[in-house]
């Protein structure tokens, strides 16, 4: 599994660079940070803060503090709390869009689903940002996806037949839910991708993507997305996902 920060800004959904800046940006260790209200206890955690730079700032004109805890588990469970406070002292509300890039490795793409998202409106990327509306019990994967399903639950399933194991995404502030996987023809053409990467991986995304976060000076977002993946088991020759939904 691999996690990068698109945050201050998703994709193309804003004023920045595709994916905004602070996935490319020097974090520092917070050797001092303020209460987290979240439950690290049995966990080892690092807290990281970044803060703008004069370079960003002449990119996106305002003052912020980003504090990152990188949290986990005893069972292998990476939880990941974001908070971000508007600092500016002109008193100049900022707006964003976030989310956190998850790949997951699977066996086989084609052997994978996802459940969670069924019957859920979702924007496609590859059609304009036109809105569907999902159909079917579960996503499967027979060709590119480029997806952003609004008013996601708080837990999605990410089943892999083969391996017998199941991803399990748990999330708080991050209402959307992002999914990619770029397929064959893409593949090829992407630099920093292998050809056949592809069969190889999905990308689901816990973000806030469809209504950007609004701060006003001094006022602070927080977003948490925990990670976890669980042994799945077959019943009647498929996997039963429910269990993981409903917290088994």
């Amino acid at each position: 599994m691999v996690i990068a920060i698109r945050s201050l800004q998703f994709a193309s959904h804003g004023t920045l660079d595709q994916h905004g800046f602070a996935r490319n940006r020097f974090w520092a260790v917070d050797e001092d940070p303020p209460p987290f209200p979240t439950n690290t206890l049995n966990k080892a955690f690092v807290d990281l803060i970044l803060k703008p730079s004069e370079e960003d700032t002449k990119i996106w004109p305002h003052s912020f503090e980003y504090r990152l805890r990188i949290a986990l588990g005893p069972g292998g469970d990476l939880m990941l709390t974001s908070r971000i406070r508007n600092t500016n002292s002109d008193g100049k509300p900022f707006s964003f869009t976030f989310a956190y890039h998850t790949y997951f490795s699977v066996s086989d793409i084609s052997e994978v689903r996802v459940e969670g998202l069924e019957t859920l409106d979702y924007l496609d990327n590859l059609q304009n940002k036109e809105r569907f509306t999902e159909q079917g019990d579960a996503l499967t994967f027979e060709s590119e996806v480029d997806k952003i399903y609004l008013s996601t639950p708080t837990k999605i399933a990410i089943i892999d037949h083969e391996k017998k194991r199941t991803f399990v995404l748990r999330k708080d502030g991050l209402p959307d839910a992002v999914v990619w996987n770029p397929w064959d023809k893409k593949a090829k053409a992407m630099a920093d991708f292998g050809d056949d990467e592809y069969k190889h991986m999905l990308c689901v995304e816990a973000a806030a993507v469809e209504k950007a976060v609004t701060l006003k000076p001094g006022e602070e977002w927080k977003g948490r997305l925990e990670l976890s993946a669980v042994p799945s088991s077959y019943c009647s020759g498929q996997l039963d996902p429910q269990r993981v939904l409903q917290g088994s």
